[in-house]
């Protein structure tokens, strides 16, 4: 009898544990291709509109990490990975009828890029006798468990968490394979590119980042086991998640979701572990709460396709007051706007790849509401700059501060002084990333602009030349 032999097409699911793909393959083929094709477009190609790198060197760094360490895991189960540089849809094509494979596993995406490559390959597969047989590994609840079908998601979160959390349980994670088997074919493994060969410079990270983003399951499974095992973080999440130092004040696991290397279904069993230890409190509830708002987002992704990208967003009301002005896009991304809270924040996903969530909503309001820029010029400079960058998520957020997502709240203006004040009340975190305002003492730093002229002097701090006045009147913030 013939082998049946198949290709497991890792995408953003690097990782073995919770893998549904790899667990098909192993019960239907008798030989497993598992392969990466590191997609020529994303690393050479730029944003829908406005020209960033689509993937900036934080992500490209994280992606070759994960990759690597998706190779050495299989490596340890007795496979191999087989790595690619070009079209996934032609190079998984070349393989599949070179090989006369029978199928090709692989997690569904949903959004269009996606959609267009996997479409193609389903069809260049089909001329051949081949099909894809598609699998789940983005979400924490299967679709097929929810009590809706994708076209009546509730279009507003809470009513969506309140009927999910009533009737539908979180599935058990995937176990780990115990063993691959070993394709035995004359086939080139291919060796990985260098970050230079995708487009960027080698790097050190900044030492100021609030944690080491290394890629992979194994860096994915290790914050998992420090943040859940080691720390007693999750008890106060609920408090310290709109802090801005340091590394336990939020998860941080979101890099490691974007890329696949943990699955969120493995965060929920890890969480309620610790709740059987520990004990259930608001603040455990909030991770999950966070976990749903993810799946929230993908849905409404799902649902309603391309509008997340398009100017007037999920309500197709776009806002007409909002200009494509590069110069001031450029003073907000460097950082450089003399509003220091934002320009902290700036600093930060500059330097790091990475901004907490009150930063990422803080800086979103002010290039859309006080800037009054284009948001998605924002949320494309995201898109390039983000280490966890996820599309749902990334232009679900933006959707919703620019007021044209489906939330029901019309305003999403943040009065950039007030949040400076509640969530940097001495100033530290602005005194961190904005050294040339370092000898200003305590909260006075949010306002450079008000101090003295004879303050300044002595601080040595010259407003338009060592720091830039601000742009916007920060009086309006007082009132």
């Amino acid at each position: 009898m013939a082998q049946k032999i198949g290709i497991v097409w890792f995408r953003q699911d690097l990782r073995l544990h919770d893998n549904e793909a790899l667990t098909e393959a192993l019960q239907y083929c008798d030989q497993i291709i598992p392969i990466y094709v590191f997609d020529q477009r994303c690393h050479q190609g730029t944003t829908r509109q406005f020209g960033f790198p689509k993937i900036g060197k934080f992500r490209a760094k994280f992606l070759l990490e994960s990759v690597e360490d998706l190779r050495q895991s299989l490596r340890k189960l007795g496979s191999e990975l087989v790595v690619r540089y070009g079209k996934p849809e032609l190079e998984i094509f070349k393989i599949a009828q070179e090989l006369k494979t029978s199928w090709v596993f692989c997690n569904r995406e949903r959004t269009q890029e996606e959609l267009a490559i996997q479409d193609e390959l389903e069809h260049k597969l089909w001329t051949i006798g081949q099909e894809i047989r598609y699998s789940r590994g983005k979400l924490l609840y299967y679709t097929s468990d929810l009590p809706f079908p994708i076209t009546q998601v509730p279009e507003v979160f809470t009513l969506f968490r309140k009927e999910v959390e009533r009737a539908v349980p979180v599935r058990e994670p995937l176990p780990v394979p115990s063993s691959v088997p070993v394709f035995d074919f004359d086939l080139d493994i291919g060796t990985l590119p260098t970050l230079e060969e995708l487009g960027h410079p080698e790097f050190e990270s900044d030492v100021r980042a609030v944690l080491n983003f290394k890629g992979g399951e194994t860096a994915g499974l290790d914050r998992l086991r420090q943040y859940f095992e080691e720390s007693k973080a999750p008890s106060s999440y609920f408090d310290t998640r709109n802090e801005m130092l340091g590394s336990d004040y939020s998860t941080k696991f979101s890099a490691w979701l974007a890329q696949g290397c943990i699955s969120p279904k493995m965060i929920y069993h890890k969480l309620k572990k610790y709740e059987r230890q520990h004990g259930e409190n608001k603040s455990t509830y909030w991770i999950f709460f966070e976990l749903l708002w993810r799946d929230f987002f993908r849905l409404m992704a799902k649902k309603h396709g391309n509008k997340i990208f398009l100017r007037g967003g999920l309500r197709e009301e776009p806002n007409n007051s909002l200009r494509n002005n590069r110069q001031l896009l450029q003073v907000w991304m460097d950082g450089r706007t003399g509003v220091p809270f934002v320009d902290a924040n700036m600093r930060e996903l500059k330097l790091t790849g990475f901004l907490s969530n009150r930063g990422r909503q803080n800086v979103a309001s002010f290039l859309v509401n006080d800037l009054k820029v284009n948001w998605q010029m924002g949320a494309e400079y995201f898109e390039s700059q983000l280490v966890d960058y996820d599309s749902a998520s990334n232009w679900g957020n933006w959707n919703y501060i620019a007021g044209v997502g489906n939330d029901p709240r019309e305003d999403r203006y943040f009065n950039i002084l007030k949040q400076a004040k509640q969530y940097d009340p001495n100033g530290d975190y602005v005194r961190y990333w904005l050294p040339e305002l370092q000898t200003i003492a305590g909260p006075k730093v949010h306002r450079p602009d008000s101090l003295p002229p004879e303050e300044l002097l002595a601080q040595h701090i010259t407003l338009g030349s060592g720091y830039p006045k601000a742009m916007v009147n920060m009086d309006r913030w007082e009132r």
